[in-house]
C-alpha cells in the first residue's frame, strides 16, 4: 500500500491524462498507417485517367464514339417479349 490515499481529484486527472494519451497514441497509429498508403503522382494519375477514357466505349457520349447500337446500349429500354404485362 502507498504511504497516502489519493484523492478523487487526483484519480480524476490521472484518468483524464490516460484517456489524453491512448486518444493520441491511436491518433499516431492512424498517421502512421496512412504513411504507409502507396501513392503515386498526380501525373501518373492524371494519364492513366485519360488512356482509360480514351480507350473505354462510353455510350452515353454519342458526339464522342458515334451512335450505340441498341444491342450494345445497356441504357436502352428492354423491348417485351409479349403483347400483355401483368401487374
Amino acid at each position: 500500500m502507498s504511504g497516502y490515499a489519493r484523492s478523487p481529484q487526483a484519480r480524476r486527472t490521472q484518468n483524464l491524462s490516460e484517456n489524453k494519451l491512448k486518444r493520441i497514441v491511436e491518433y499516431n497509429t492512424r498517421l502512421k498507417e496512412q504513411l504507409d498508403t502507396p501513392r503515386i503522382k498526380i501525373s501518373e494519375a492524371s494519364q492513366e485517367l485519360i488512356s482509360y477514357c480514351q480507350a473505354s466505349r462510353d455510350p452515353l457520349v454519342p458526339s464522342v464514339w458515334g451512335p450505340v447500337d441498341k444491342r450494345e446500349d445497356p441504357f436502352a429500354p428492354v423491348a417485351s417479349g409479349g403483347c400483355c404485362t401483368v401487374m
